[in-house]
């Protein structure tokens, strides 16, 4: 049996951030990582301070490497399979076997991608097809962009993408999920509607050049954004009675404590700014949260005997 002051479900920039916090701070901490990350596809992170542009997988290398220097930080490529208990006392279970005593508990497991089913996505996936602007909107300023959304999200990411470039039509790859009044708002701004079902997307070397659909519309295109169909990482926070949102996102406050003694969460798991400074940020603040609840707790449960005060 491994004890631990914290257990950490998920080794990307949240967990692995959370880890640095509690090494630095003497606390007995394993980061429980199965090593597949959802940005895997992503050849660049963006917008993370003196990280411009460095690949997710290097990101995370350099962040491990650092972490061995705190030997109170244990790192497990695994994945937990059950936990039981509650604040204090948590029991985890891997799926090697491995059971780990743990006080607190903290998710950084992120989301993953649900298939969308259209064909020649995957091949365009993290090369010239994304889903976030503020990710991969600079290298793709300007150009002749598809937007694959639909509904109430499409009315607020088309606005957003704008200041990237105007030069994009919509595919809503079958009904739009819009009012009157929205389709309006689209062509006023001289946004082209499409909503035949997506045929395929054609690409070279992971480059999109065109969007076929099904009545045989074809698109030109340089680059595509998508909405992403996302579900959590891990059912695990459920099974332990934390309130989710309807998305499934955890709830939690702005130290990233659950609504469940004792649980907490960092990173897109309890957020929708899916960006990799932001997952590391709130990695660290909820490090610093767990730290300073462990801390309290030790200085309301032991009581220095006079004798052995230092003064």
């Amino acid at each position: 049996m491994n004890n631990v002051d914290v257990a950490i479900i998920g080794g990307g920039p949240a967990g692995l951030s959370a880890a640095l916090m509690l090494g630095r701070a003497k606390k007995q901490v394993i980061v429980i990582d199965e090593g597949r990350p959802r940005n895997a596809v992503t050849h660049e992170a963006h917008g993370f301070l003196t990280r411009d542009g460095i690949s997710p997988s290097e990101l995370r290398r350099i962040a491990k490497d650092q972490l061995t220097a705190y030997p109170s930080v244990t790192q497990s490529e695994d994945t937990v399979a059950s936990i039981t208990g509650d604040d204090g006392n948590f029991l985890l279970e891997t799926a090697a076997g491995t059971k780990i005593a743990s006080r607190k508990l903290l998710f950084a497991v992120g989301m993953k991608d649900r298939k969308l089913g259209i064909p020649g996505l995957a091949e365009v996936y993290g090369k010239s097809a994304y889903v976030c602007p503020y990710c991969d909107g600079w290298e793709l300023r300007d150009k002749k962009l598809v937007v694959i959304n639909r509904g109430a999200t499409l009315m607020h990411f088309a606005p957003l993408l704008s200041g990237w470039t105007n030069r994009f039509v919509v595919c809503t790859n079958g009904p739009d999920e819009l009012s009157e009044a929205e389709r309006e708002d689209l062509r006023s701004h001289h946004i082209p509607l499409y909503d035949a079902p997506i045929r395929s997307i054609v690409s070279n070397g992971g480059m999109a050049t065109r969007i076929e659909l099904e009545d045989g519309t074809e698109i030109p295109c340089e680059g595509i954004f998508f909405k992403p169909e996302l579900v959590p990482g891990t059912e695990l926070p459920r099974t332990l009675g934390c309130r989710l949102t309807d998305m499934g996102v955890m709830e939690v406050d702005e130290f990233g404590k659950s609504s469940v003694p004792g649980v907490y969460a960092a990173g897109d798991v309890s957020s929708f700014m899916h960006q990799a400074i932001a997952a590391a940020a709130s990695g660290a603040k909820a490090g610093a949260a767990i730290n300073g609840e462990l801390n309290h707790e030790a200085w309301r449960n032991y009581v220095t005997p006079l004798g052995d005060r230092l003064l």
